[in-house]
């Protein structure tokens, strides 16, 4: 199966945030099919959806801080996300001290499941991007990746990235099989064990991707696959995510 691929526009974090709309006109004119923000780097929702859609892009959704969904801004969250046509909401990065225990990672699952709950009816749905320390176990066994699973609902999005994955030393490809359907959207970081995790272009590392494919299609769910790459040593940040796409099209 041919999904579509998105760019998470941390990738290019310094380049968006001195030109939102120009980097926009680039990404669609490689081919992208869509994007993943991080951030709006003060432009209006409903302006930059209007871009979107006049360039043939779509809205792979959004990385939101967890502070803009507390209570005294998530009304705001929810209009702006609205407005600029954002499916997902997800939860890029937690304090530490809310997922360094089962008991903290079960309290954070609660909280995810009011969550999810609340942004229901506005057909919201809400997620959390894995990072290394959310596939290391605890002493009982379970990683705060498994807790959340078990303890949210089935439409909260489990957001796997491939490399912190492998950084956090998972199995590239289990942490996506073991939660059927909710790896929604995926993410297609490079691991290589010389230069670390998504410092190296997609398909110039270690990940097997050819499995990784296979999961995300065969159990995962997966409606987009998303492009993050992080640092390239040589290679500028805008000419990495391209040479990512590039590498990806040479998979089929």
């Amino acid at each position: 199966m041919t999904l579509p691929i998105a760019l998470q526009l941390y990738s290019v974090k310094n380049d968006a945030a001195d030109d939102l709309p120009g980097v926009l006109n680039q990404v669609a004119a490689w081919g992208y099919d869509g994007v993943e923000f991080a951030g709006l780097h003060g432009h209006a929702p409903d302006q930059l959806q209007r871009q979107l859609h006049d360039l043939g892009l779509r809205c792979a959704g959004a990385h939101v801080p967890v502070h803009l969904l507390d209570d005294d801004q998530i009304d705001q969250t929810i209009e702006d996300y609205l407005a600029l046509g954002s499916p997902y909401l997800i939860v890029p990065y937690l304090p530490e001290e809310r997922r360094d225990s089962p008991e903290s990672t079960l309290e954070t699952a609660q909280w995810f499941a009011q969550l999810a709950e609340r942004l229901a009816p506005h057909d919201l749905r809400t997620g959390f991007h894995a990072h290394h320390i959310d596939v290391r176990p605890f002493d009982d066994g379970r990683s705060p990746w498994d807790i959340l699973a078990a303890n949210t609902p089935e439409s909260f999005i489990l957001q796997y990235d491939t490399a912190n994955g492998m950084d956090g030393g998972a199995d590239p490809v289990a942490p996506i099989r073991d939660h059927p359907g909710r790896a929604v959207t995926l993410h297609l970081k490079e691991y290589s064990r010389e230069h670390g995790h998504g410092h190296s272009v997609i398909g110039e590392g270690d990940v097997p991707w050819a499995e990784v494919f296979d999961a995300a299609t065969d159990v995962g769910g997966t409606r987009w696959y998303i492009v993050e790459q992080e640092g390239h040593p040589t290679l500028a940040p805008m000419d990495a995510a391209r040479r990512c796409l590039d590498n990806l099209r040479g998979m089929g």
